[in-house]
């Protein structure tokens, strides 16, 4: 499954809400076009082809959602610039991120598939923000991007820029014209220009909610990637390692802290990637509909998520009611698929996230889970607002609000329904 080879987050339109480095924009009268760069094959591709193609300076934007440390920020402005590109922009997005969607992911254990942790699609509303604030910034109406016609981003990306900015000009090589990688691989070696350290093989989108792979293993329902292209975890069940244990602390449905120790949320989720990461925690490949209505199948890896994820839901089980855990429940699952389908700017979401936040208001206390390779186990939790230590009853025990009789005359009344069906059919 491929897709854009980059990602990103923006915030409103407010510059001081961005943590930006730049270089200097070209000056002159030719506007520029700002293409959305990861660094991966398709938009390295881009780089030179649309100088070559539109004759215009081309400004490469990275937006960093996770993933990118002051090495891996350094090379990809380095290579955009011997690429061809005039002017880089990077923006740490991370919180932004996580205050945009994330933590709604989180409180609302969504999963794709009751599966995948929506690694990539969540990312995508996030990325037309900042590429639309910063075409508008630097003083043009064309961006680029490197998503293709048979993928899910190129959707994600064009609904969100009709909404956010219609008057944008959107161009969209690799999937006008339908470039292969093997075609974008050649175009850059034949110029003697840097090529992305996974080549053509693999189409890797790496983000704070996890990894995402994808190769000739994933063009078909049958078999798995091998051991040498996981991202996180390439080792983990090769070179084993002993359990640990750990607790992760949280505050009203957001993770506040690991072992104690009070981090903010992006900490929390990044010190929890090193933390399971090598134990396999997470790995996984997702077969699910696309937006554009084939399958697709793409191979993740989501440490952080996958733990956040369990955590979170075993503390709701212990402070929320079924009632209002079966709610939830009903409005996660469409709340995912419209995240999945970049469907995050309708209004209906501001509605569920607002459900999602007045149901967490008791969400607090700590979860102690035990890593093991390939298993995520949850050791207990704990809360000051737990139902089960309020009740004076205890399952399977003794009962506490209720007597003897007052059990029997609950299963007399419960049964009512299926016994007056059962009498009625017998007549």
């Amino acid at each position: 499954m491929r897709k854009c080879g980059w990602s990103s987050v923006s915030t409103e339109s407010s510059e001081s809400e961005f943590n930006m480095t730049t270089n200097k924009a070209p000056q002159g009268g030719v506007q520029p076009i700002v293409l959305a760069y990861s660094g991966g094959l398709d938009t390295s591709f881009l780089v030179p082809w649309l100088a070559e193609q539109h004759g215009r300076p081309i400004i490469t934007v990275t937006v960093d959602t996770g993933g990118i440390d002051a090495a891996a920020a350094k090379q990809l402005e380095e290579r955009a610039i011997a690429l061809g590109a005039v002017a880089h922009h990077q923006i740490d997005a991370r919180a932004a991120y996580f205050e945009q969607v994330l933590q709604y992911l989180i409180m609302g254990n969504v999963r794709r598939g009751q599966l995948y942790p929506l690694c990539v699609g969540a990312e995508r509303v996030m990325q037309a923000q900042t590429i639309a604030h910063m075409a508008r910034k630097l003083g043009t109406n064309s961006i680029a991007h490197g998503c293709t016609a048979a993928g899910n981003d190129q959707v994600r990306f064009e609904v969100a820029l009709r909404t956010l900015a219609p008057e944008l000009e959107v161009i969209a090589p690799v999937r006008d014209h339908a470039f292969s990688r093997q075609q974008e691989l050649e175009f850059l070696e034949a110029r003697k220009l840097p090529v992305p350290p996974y080549g053509a093989a693999y189409s890797v989108n790496r983000g704070l909610w996890g990894v995402t792979i994808g190769g000739k293993e994933t063009l078909t329902s049958t078999g798995s990637i091998p051991d040498s292209a996981w991202v996180l975890s390439k080792d983990a069940f090769s070179k084993p390692r002993a359990a640990t244990q750990h607790s992760i602390q949280f505050d009203k449905g957001r993770p506040v802290g690991v072992d104690g120790v009070q981090l903010s949320p992006v900490a929390v989720i990044e010190q929890l990637e090193a933390l399971a990461a090598p134990y396999g925690i997470g790995r996984g490949i997702h077969l699910g509909d696309t937006i554009i209505g084939t399958k697709g199948r793409v191979a993740f890896e989501a440490p952080a998520a996958e733990t956040l994820l369990v955590a979170h839901r075993e503390l709701e089980k212990l402070v929320l009611t079924g009632r209002q855990q079966r709610i939830k429940e009903s409005l996660a699952g469409p709340y995912g698929d419209w995240v999945h389908e970049g469907q995050l700017l309708d209004p209906v979401c501001r509605d569920i996230e607002a459900l999602l936040v007045s149901s967490q208001e008791r969400v607090t206390g700590t979860v102690h889970v035990t890593f093991r390779p390939g298993s995520l186990f949850v050791d207990g939790v704990d809360s000051v607002h737990s139902l089960m230590t309020a009740s004076k009853g205890v399952y399977g025990e003794a009962a506490g609000e209720w007597t003897p009789a007052d059990a029997l005359g609950f299963s007399k009344i419960v049964s009512l329904t299926g016994m007056f069906h059962a009498r009625a059919g017998r007549q």
